[in-house]
Parts: structure tokens; C-alpha cells; sequence
């Protein structure tokens, strides 16, 4: 590994460190070769996810958006836009898509499913909430199975409900951070069927109907995760490390039944830590 390659890798570990320990303890359970992978993944992963936070105008998170577009579909690295080599994560991605045959269309749907975040528009019904979810959190799972070798059907059943599973959580946990910007990711077609008025949400009031709305959104997440777990006896034993983070899913989604909505639980460090570590030594996460 040449330096400035060392110095990539530590960046995105680094990145993923702080930004998404689960991801980070995850990775600390597979051999360094696809270790390196997944955290590029994650990297990746949390700069387009948060493009929206760093950006005031969404005509700028779309460049933004259409930046790493370019780079992952060949525009970049010299050529039309640029030398993709001055982005640490970028640089590190378009390595482990060589190396391990990752498609180029998968990030390039993440990436247009995040097209959404930037802009205010309320989330239309509970199947478009899902399919971004399957366009986001599943598409990760696929890609670490990938690294590990694996692209079986099964893989893709159990990463399409793990991955809804684990959007519809995170729709609860950022709840308050949205609400604050004025936007909702809540499904319209749910807010209707339980009474939830937006400017209630958006003034932060934990109301009966919202409480409603969000026992409803649990239930989902619980009828995902719950499937992707019972599919995973069936997985390649190979690929089961790539789903290591449904546990912190699982465990989160039971703190969501007692807390408030706009004081969402967490974990430390160190119980994510242990939680994944646990299941890694299970039998059901073993390779």
C-alpha cells in the first residue's frame, strides 16, 4: 500500500469512526481486505447522506450530488471534471469497486435517492419511504455481502427487508433533526390515516396522533426486521457478517417503544461495541 493510499484508508476509518460507529464495530469483524471495503462504503455512505448539512441551498447539495455522479460513472479522475484523487473517500470507493466488482449503478441509485434530502418535499406514502430505503440502507448490505464474496437472491431478500428495517428506524431516530429544517420523511398516507398535522411535527409537539404514526412506522420496522432474520438461516454463511448491524437496529427499535419522539434513544460506544461482538460470536453471524 502506497502512502498516500495508507492515508486514504486512515481517513475513511476515521470518518466512520465518528460518524457511524456501527458501521466502524461491524467492520471490525471481517478480515482486513473487506475491512477496507466497508469502511469506504460507510464513508461514502455518510458523506452523501449528509450532504443536506452542510449546504444551504439545494441547488448546491445537487452539485454536490452530481460531483460523485461523475466520479463513480468515470467523468472524473482526471479526465472531464477533475482528479478524483484529492477526495480521500472517493479515491478509496473507486478502489473497492475495481477490486471487488461493485456496481457502479447501485451508488449511483443511492445517490439519487438522496436527491430527496435536500429539498423540502414531504414523503408521499409508506411505499416510497420504503423503496428509498431499499435504494439506501439495503443497497449497503448487498454491497458488504459483495466484498464478502457473495450475491446470492438470498442475500438481496434478506437486505431488502434489513435494509427497510434499519431506514424506518433511522426516520425515528432523526426525527427532531428534521423537524427542526422543516422536513419530513414521515409518509404522508400515514400522517392522513393517524391525524398528523405537519405543523404539529415541525413546532415538535409530542401529540397523540404523532404517537400513533410512529407505533404504526414501529410495527413495520419490527414486520421487516423480523423477516430478514428468520431468511438469514438460509443465507450463504459467508455473507451473514454483512448483516452485523441489524443487531444495533433490532435493539434500538425496542428502545423507540418507551422514549419521546423528539428525544430519541442512542447507544454508547461501547454497548454497540459489545452488542455486534456478541452476535458476531453467535452462531447466526458466523461465516
Amino acid at each position: 500500500m502506497t502512502t498516500s493510499a495508507s492515508g486514504d484508508a486512515a481517513f475513511c476509518a476515521d470518518l466512520v469512526r465518528t460518524r457511524d460507529f456501527t458501521s466502524y464495530a461491524a467492520s471490525l469483524f471481517v478480515p482486513p481486505a473487506p475491512r477496507r471495503a466497508w469502511l469506504a462504503l460507510a464513508a461514502f455512505r455518510s458523506e452523501v447522506a449528509h450532504v443536506r448539512d452542510h449546504v444551504s441551498q439545494a441547488l448546491t447539495g445537487e452539485i454536490r450530488l452530481q460531483w460523485w455522479r461523475d466520479a463513480l460513472t468515470g467523468h472524473t479522475g482526471g479526465t472531464a471534471h477533475g482528479d478524483v484523487t484529492g477526495n480521500p473517500v472517493a479515491a478509496e470507493l473507486l478502489r473497492a469497486i475495481k477490486e471487488y466488482g461493485l456496481p457502479v449503478e447501485t451508488f449511483v441509485r443511492l445517490i439519487d435517492a438522496h436527491v430527496f434530502d435536500v429539498y423540502d418535499d414531504p414523503m408521499p406514502d409508506i411505499a416510497a419511504l420504503e423503496a428509498h430505503c431499499r435504494d439506501t440502507s439495503a443497497a449497503l448490505y448487498t454491497l458488504r455481502a459483495r466484498t464478502l464474496g457473495v450475491t446470492s437472491p438470498e442475500v438481496v431478500r434478506i437486505a431488502d427487508h434489513a435494509g427497510v428495517a434499519e431506514g424506518l428506524v433511522d426516520v425515528m431516530l432523526a426525527l427532531p433533526r428534521h423537524s427542526a429544517r422543516r422536513q419530513l420523511y414521515l409518509p404522508a398516507d400515514l400522517m392522513n390515516l393517524h391525524d398528523v398535522i405537519a405543523e404539529d411535527v415541525f413546532m415538535q409537539k409530542s401529540d397523540e396522533p404523532l404517537r400513533e404514526a410512529l407505533a404504526h412506522l414501529r410495527r413495520e420496522a419490527r414486520k421487516q426486521l423480523d423477516t430478514a432474520m428468520a431468511l438469514m438461516g438460509n443465507a450463504p454463511a459467508a455473507a451473514r457478517p454483512a448483516f452485523l448491524p441489524v443487531v444495533i437496529v433490532q435493539r434500538l427499535l425496542s428502545k423507540l417503544d418507551s422514549s419521546n419522539p423528539f428525544d430519541p434513544p442512542s447507544m454508547s460506544r461501547l454497548a454497540t461495541l459489545w452488542t455486534i461482538w456478541r452476535a458476531a460470536s453467535g452462531s447466526l453471524f458466523k461465516s
